[in-house]
């Protein structure tokens, strides 16, 4: 287990990922993911990059041409994955891709990319404040193998105290361990049960938050997935493990019945 808090430079410049699984509620009458769906999470991995990286306030300025070149479908896992590739003094610009895998082949295709330019508004007492250039910070690659996946956390979320609700963590945590697992065993995969869920400290709204998630054990038909959720302030950086909890995914045919599909 890592440290429970980390420097804030570790993520700066850095590519970010969200993923999300298109539902039902997400589509079109054609099955599809709908486009405007697809731009809101273009645009938020794109403040997630630009946030890390500058650790002010922004906001999205405009965004280049975008070329929906195939369609997400239900069922089907979308990663946003955004990096930056170009800094001025007050604005920078986050290439953002988007991808969608198919949960039982593995086989991904390129669905949409764009250019988000976002600004940076650090306030009247930072008159002289300029964005870092790219290449302050030497980023170093994750190379542990674990699936990381960020989001942001909206006031939709949280409690009458500002808090993020356990429920809405939790649902985070189970999503990064169905990933993990679905893609381990290339089957659908449901959640058999979860434990030693250990809340430590609140997450806020506004606060990035990135579910890690790792197999630990498989066996015939299962595999346990640890996931540590952690929490990120958005202007310092400064970074937190909010909750751990350990999660079963049993892989099921189309019956729902148990199938071998992990290699122990």
């Amino acid at each position: 287990m890592t440290d429970q808090t980390e420097a804030a430079s570790r993520e700066t410049s850095a590519p970010a990922t969200l993923i999300d699984i298109v539902f039902p509620g997400d589509t079109n009458h054609h099955g599809t993911l709908f486009g405007g769906s697809g731009l809101a999470l273009m645009d938020r991995i794109a403040f997630i990059v630009a946030t890390r990286h500058g650790r002010v306030p922004f906001v999205t300025a405009s965004c280049d041409r975008v070329d929906f070149r195939a369609p997400a479908r239900i069922g089907q896992i979308v990663s946003f994955s955004g990096q930056p590739i170009r800094v001025g003094r007050r604005s920078m610009a986050v290439s953002v891709d988007m991808t969608a895998e198919n949960m039982l082949t593995g086989s991904r295709k390129l669905c949409s990319r764009g250019t988000f330019t976002m600004v940076a508004m650090p306030g009247a007492d930072k008159a002289d404040w300029v964005l870092p250039p790219l290449d302050a910070v030497t980023i170093t690659p994750e190379s542990d193998g674990a699936l990381r996946m960020v989001d942001i956390v909206f006031p939709d979320q949280a409690n009458s105290f500002g808090a993020m609700f356990g429920g809405d963590a939790l649902a985070n945590m189970t999503k990064a361990a169905f990933v993990a697992a679905t893609r381990r065993s290339g089957r659908k995969t449901v959640l058999a049960s979860c434990t030693g869920m250990d809340f430590r400290h609140r997450i806020t709204i506004g606060s990035i938050i990135e579910p890690v998630a790792r197999i630990v054990r498989t066996g015939r038909s299962s595999a346990t997935v640890e996931v540590e959720l952690w929490s990120e302030e958005l202007l310092t950086g400064h970074r937190r493990r909010t909750v751990t909890g350990t999660f079963v995914m049993v892989a099921v045919d189309a019956d729902n019945r148990p199938v071998p599909a992990f290699a122990n």
